[in-house]
């Protein structure tokens, strides 16, 4: 993957935004989540103990085929996941907000809240999550300027 992220040790920078995002906006679960061909992966997680899931049953799949925020307020409700065996069981996943992740033009992944009752962000939710989601993309960007400097010095 073009961001180096995938498969890579937790990092402060990126749990930092993850658990103030869920402190902020109140969510049980917070993703900082990666997408690849067959998998979704989670570089940073707030109330979730799995590290990744197929991406058959992915909500954040669905999240990144457009550009702007992709909501279920009530996944029981939406016959897209009703059946999901994350809806279903464990987590028992009721509302999905996913704020979809760039890095240079390309949909890499989502900044995903999750919560364990029917819920709808409001404008003011909508705009927070889509900040944090802006601030991950800059952590993104800078870490991996900061390992190409790091190349360069070791190279000179």
């Amino acid at each position: 993957m073009l961001t180096q992220l995938l498969d890579t040790s937790p990092e402060p920078r990126f749990d930092r935004l993850t658990h103030l995002a869920q402190l902020t906006l109140k969510s049980d679960i917070v993703l900082m989540s990666l997408i690849d061909n067959d998998r979704q992966w989670f570089k940073s997680k707030q109330g979730l103990t799995v590290c990744e899931m197929g991406r058959d049953v992915s909500f954040c799949g669905h999240a990144i085929l457009g550009e702007s925020i992709f909501e279920i307020a009530d996944a029981l409700e939406d016959e897209r996941f009703a059946n999901n065996p994350l809806v279903l069981g464990e987590p028992f996943v009721r509302s999905y907000v996913g704020v979809p992740l760039k890095h240079e033009s390309q949909l890499i992944g989502t900044l995903c809240f999750i919560s364990l009752r029917p819920r709808i962000f409001s404008a003011e939710e909508r705009e927070i999550a889509t900040g944090f989601a802006a601030a991950i993309e800059q952590e993104i960007h800078d870490r991996l300027q900061e390992h190409d400097h790091d190349k360069l010095v070791a190279a000179s």
